[in-house]
């Protein structure tokens, strides 16, 4: 396992709002505060979105396995921001238990993660870290990359 050691530098806190897309939001607030690694935790609704749940087949290249939902729900999710090497802008990776009643989907809810009432939104900065993501032609996804 490849590492390093960071310290929290500054902690956003932020509120979303109906129909405002989770990605785009979370990722605007971090290019504009200039944070490019962090931790990210969310609580609140979303209205609809399209969740990876696995992958199609467990090896390489990966294709994502979906399913989506158009009903408003509950989430609590943690995830990561880091660089994208290639444009060099801040990513989010999400992943978050998202329920309604006795169904509950687990997974990363890409695709138009749109808000229901409202989302709370905490990212933790990291200082001190030199990590990107960066494609993996193995498995054909953007993986966490540290710099030696």
């Amino acid at each position: 396992m490849d590492y390093q050691t960071g310290k929290i530098g500054r902690v956003v806190v932020a509120r979303g709002f109906e129909g405002e897309d989770v990605y785009e939001e979370i990722e605007s607030i971090a290019a504009k505060e200039g944070i490019d690694s962090a931790a990210v935790i969310i609580i609140g609704g979303l209205r609809s979105a399209r969740v990876v749940v696995g992958p199609k087949s467990p090896t390489g290249p990966i294709e994502p396995q979906y399913t989506e939902f158009d009903d408003a729900r509950e989430v609590a999710g943690v995830g990561t921001i880091f660089r994208d090497c290639d444009d060099n802008t801040p990513k989010l990776h999400l992943h978050a238990a998202i329920g309604r009643g006795d169904e509950v989907i687990a997974g990363c809810p890409r695709g138009g993660a749109k808000v229901f009432c409202v989302l709370e939104a905490v990212i933790l900065e990291i200082d001190g870290v030199d990590a990107s993501r960066a494609p993996d032609p193995e498995l054909a996804l953007k993986l966490l990359t540290l710099a030696k």
